[in-house]
């Protein structure tokens, strides 16, 4: 295993689960737009900024999260770290597609979300895993939840 490798495996372990959930979410949640995606605390992970409508509260609510390119596509996992339920930001795009991404190097903008099913779940979920490893940690965490697979595709 690689260096690069290892430092991966211990961003999902449960101790920099919490940071991440607990410090580094906050300060990106108002860095990423500030600086269009240019600058964040994880400067060596894909990270991004989704925007979306509170299903419940009807109020703006904005997400970092690590995200993966497939062609035009943004693809983001509603992975929470494992935890046994989705994260909030999943049910709002379900409810509401129309979503905000700040990202870096020309990709914010307004973006359509849609949950994968199938053999494309399965392709976008070995590819967020080859970028991410974690990944694999937080759905073994996940237990019965099948950790959903979001692509954000750019509005025409």
């Amino acid at each position: 295993m690689t260096l690069r490798e290892r430092f991966l495996r211990f961003n999902a372990s449960p101790a920099a689960s919490w940071w991440v959930l607990n410090v580094a979410t906050p300060i990106d949640r108002r860095l990423i737009p500030a600086t269009n995606g240019r600058v964040r605390t994880a400067p060596w992970l894909p990270l991004l900024v989704l925007e979306s409508v509170g299903a419940k509260s009807g109020q703006p609510r904005r997400t970092p999260l690590l995200y993966v390119r497939d062609g035009d596509d943004l693809v983001v996992i509603a992975s929470a770290t494992g935890k046994k339920r989705h994260p909030a930001w999943f049910h709002n795009v379900r409810k509401d597609p129309d979503v905000r991404v700040w990202a870096p190097r020309g990709r914010s903008g307004r973006y359509v979300a849609r949950v994968t099913e199938g053999e494309e779940r399965a392709r976008l979920w070995r590819f967020a895993t080859d970028v991410y490893p974690g990944f694999d940690d937080y759905e073994e965490r996940a237990g019965e939840r099948e950790i959903p697979v979001v692509v954000l595709s750019p509005r025409r």
